[in-house]
């Protein structure tokens, strides 16, 4: 196993070609990140996004759309590959909005007719087109069946009403996979549909200016806002409306697992810098590594990462094999997220006022993760899951 990255699922259970292609994967994707994208992270939070050249650039190296088929586009991988990106996009401290494309394009291939796959699965592999997914309403998060924007059928076209917020993407978005209410008389599990909005030149579409967040301030996020917005019919995710429960119900457990290894190579990241870190810190003659304090404290955290990383990647492989329960994908989501935030804490206490400084790694880590557990339902909403479950 490497404790850097985490990538034991490449091997467990899979032969030496599988684990080969998914190393070199993997030494392909931390090149780049680490060589294009990691000097590139001031200007980011300094714009609070990335520039279309990252999205395209990201797009050639191959690191958009990881597993989706090559027929639309895609890298014809499996989601272990989608996994490799995100684990190294966590363990070099980048935010970038990858994780929503690939969850769109998850849409798109579960429910898309084959026109819209070929429409936009290709253009959003390459990075010429940024998805978004637009669920949480101001006065609607967790709870989707209170989601109130419409799409009223009109001829040919949906006029679409309502505004969503904190949307991932959302400032450089041409493709928004859209929660609309589309009856309001209809049982609640049977009044919202998915609805795939084209925003270029689409009049009634705004977005609002960038949110000021806590932390991730190189990744855009702002609200969306439709006044009448007309949207071709066509455009209805599945084969009929009323559907859009059931598959934001399916599709969120792509997004909680991704935030799991998201979650736990972030957790290993901040103890390898917190390692070296406390090795090299003196303090009356010794270094911090020498207290016995310091050191149990980093033992506990090893823990933490290696049983998370153990879950995980049992996960990974379930998830592939079509075998995994929403129950335990809501413990992976709930458990790593948590420890994440843990050890981030305990990290950053261990460098001491240097933890608190912008200009180390910990302090970032520190205030870019407490979302991860907002993010995909909170961690609330994971335990109501998991009870559901017993």
């Amino acid at each position: 196993m490497d404790n850097q990255s985490g990538k034991a699922f490449q091997e467990a259970g899979a032969g030496d070609t599988v684990a080969d292609d998914v190393g070199m994967f993997r030494a392909s994707v931390r090149r780049f990140i680490e060589q294009v994208f990691v000097p590139r992270q001031a200007l980011w939070r300094t714009r609070g996004q990335p520039d279309a050249s990252d999205w395209s650039g990201a797009g050639a190296a191959g690191l958009l759309l990881a597993d989706v088929p090559e027929e639309y586009g895609g890298g014809g991988g499996t989601f272990m590959h989608a996994c490799v990106v995100m684990e190294e996009l966590a363990r070099a401290g980048v935010h970038f909005g990858l994780g929503v494309q690939s969850i769109v394009a998850q849409y798109l291939l579960a429910y898309g007719t084959e026109a819209q796959k070929r429409a936009w699965l290709g253009r959003m592999a390459r990075g010429e087109l940024v998805a978004a997914v637009a669920m949480t309403e101001p006065d609607a998060g967790s709870d989707l069946a209170a989601l109130r924007t419409s799409a009223v059928r009109d001829g040919a076209d949906y006029r679409v009403r309502g505004a969503k917020t904190f949307i991932t993407n959302g400032c450089q978005a041409g493709l928004v996979c859209l929660a609309v209410r589309t009856s309001d008389t209809a049982p609640a599990p049977r009044a919202l549909s998915m609805l795939m909005v084209e925003t270029d030149g689409l009049v009634g579409y705004r977005t609002g200016p960038p949110l000021e967040k806590v932390g991730m301030h190189g990744q855009d996020t702002c609200e969306l806002f439709f006044d009448d917005a007309r949207v071709p019919a066509a455009n209805l995710l599945g084969p009929a409306e009323g559907r859009g429960m059931g598959q934001m119900m399916q599709q969120l457990a792509y997004e909680r697992l991704s935030l799991a290894v998201s979650a736990v190579a972030t957790a290993q990241a901040a103890l390898d810098v917190t390692v070296r870190y406390a090795k090299e810190r003196m303090l009356g003659g010794k270094s911090l590594f020498d207290l016995q304090n310091t050191r149990f404290r980093l033992a506990e955290c090893a823990a933490d990462v290696r049983v998370g990383r153990a879950f995980v990647d049992a996960c990974v492989l379930r998830r592939i094999a079509g075998t995994l329960p929403d129950a335990d994908v809501a413990v992976a989501k709930y458990w790593t997220t948590e420890r994440q935030c843990q050890i981030v804490d305990t990290c950053l206490q261990i460098h001491g006022g240097y933890g608190y400084m912008l200009e180390y790694a910990i302090a970032r880590m520190w205030i870019d993760s407490r979302v991860q557990r907002i993010y995909g339902g909170s961690n609330e909403v994971m335990k109501e899951i998991i009870a559901w479950s017993l």
